[in-house]
């Protein structure tokens, strides 16, 4: 079915009546509405918020058999305008497809993952991983999504975390957050909090997607978390205000963290988990895939190690190999670790003998030195002047000792 183009944005702002349209349709079907958001490409928003309102199911005008399912009980429930007068009460904005602030190359994937039958280890209805994108994003805070997901990285985990998960969440994400890296996650207790907690503690960018509505905070201990996120990064979500949070939700929700990050960093993880699908998504987006290895003894290292076993999976140890990782093709390259350098890293081998062969607190004479060192008598001197010159060695009345350092 055919309609009238939706109404094209004047200096950048959204008409009112798809603002209102999409605000409603992202009410009337539980995500990912894959059949409506579907509809909605094919006649556009308001065109399909009318239809879906009139509910006709025969004869002209009649909506799709898998939209009029994913519509039917809640197509009478229209709170748009109440809806879109709450989140600009909160300071927040409602993100549309018609919005240039609209992340269309990060979300466009969505299209083409495959739900359980197509993306080995995604077990559960192909709904929970959603080939759809969203409807809308409900957002709060003053980052924008323009440009994702170059540089931004997803940092996912177990909520029962250790403390070595811990604080590779909170350390790592400071580190990313400092290097200019977007840190994302989904506010959740454990990995997701402290990845947050860490970039803010350094006054960097940080997106918490949630599963339910924007004016709930979820969990309740993160209620002061979601606030700092809210004022200084970005709290998102594809839910409409009131939505409570469920289980399900939070496997939709792993989409688009998945999604909106050029990589994701799984810091722990059970070999069942959430953070295993946010991984799996991402990495049937195209995205990078890292997982922190743990001890061989942890259950919530037990997904991490799993993960590491696929060839399209990067283990990472440290910060620099997340960045070389999520940055454009020819920047953030990880430089090997220095090598750790010692005082005597250039000795000649026999000078290096005769200091190795120095007890550390007693001294020695040359001759006891040349012989403990197996070096040539006539030598000896020449080895222990060149120890002396780079402060290694001193001689006290003919007895030569180590010098500390």
């Amino acid at each position: 079915m055919s309609s009238s183009p939706a109404p094209v944005p004047v200096d950048g702002q959204v008409d009112r009546a798809v603002l209102l349209a999409r605000a409603y349709l992202s009410r009337v079907a539980e995500p990912p509405a894959v059949a409506l958001a579907a509809f909605v490409d094919e006649v556009g928003p308001v065109a399909a918020a009318h239809q879906v309102r009139e509910g006709t199911t025969e004869g002209p005008g009649a909506l799709p058999p898998g939209v009029a399912r994913e519509t039917s009980a809640r197509r009478g429930t229209d709170r748009a305008e109440a809806d879109l007068a709450l989140i600009a009460a909160r300071g927040g904005r409602l993100i549309v497809p018609e919005d240039p602030e609209w992340p269309a190359l990060a979300l466009m994937g969505l299209g083409h993952v495959a739900g359980a039958d197509g993306a080995p280890g995604l077990e559960g209805p192909a709904t929970h991983d959603g080939p759809a994108a969203p409807i809308a994003l409900w957002a709060r805070g003053p980052l924008r999504l323009d440009g994702v997901p170059t540089g931004w990285a997803a940092m996912v985990g177990a909520r029962a975390a250790t403390e070595y998960g811990l604080w590779v969440a909170r350390d790592w994400s400071a580190e990313l957050a400092d290097r200019g890296c977007t840190v994302v996650s989904g506010a959740a207790l454990g990995i997701d909090g402290a990845a947050h907690r860490g970039a803010l503690a350094v006054g960097g960018d940080t997106v918490a997607v949630l599963a339910c509505g924007i004016d709930r905070a979820y969990p309740p201990k993160h209620a002061a978390l979601l606030e700092h996120v809210g004022h200084r990064g970005l709290v998102l979500t594809e839910y409409p205000p009131g939505a409570t949070p469920a289980r399900h939700r939070f496997l939709v929700r792993n989409r688009l963290i998945a999604a909106l990050a050029a990589g994701t960093v799984v810091v722990e993880a059970a070999a069942r988990s959430g953070a295993m699908r946010t991984a799996l998504v991402a990495g049937a987006l195209g995205r990078a895939v890292m997982v922190v290895p743990g001890p061989v003894t942890s259950v919530q290292s037990l997904g991490c190690h799993e993960l590491a076993r696929r060839p399209e999976v990067s283990v990472v140890g440290r910060v620099a190999h997340v960045v070389e990782e999520v940055s454009r093709v020819g920047d953030g390259w990880a430089p090997p670790p220095g090598t750790p350098t010692r005082r005597t890293d250039g000795l000649d081998p026999g000078a290096l003998r005769m200091h190795e062969a120095l007890p550390l607190r007693a001294a020695r004479t040359a001759a006891r030195l040349a012989h403990d060192a197996g070096v040539d008598f006539a030598e000896a001197d020449t080895h222990l002047r060149d120890l002396e010159t780079r402060g290694l060695v001193s001689e006290d009345d003919g007895r030569w000792r180590r010098r500390p350092g």
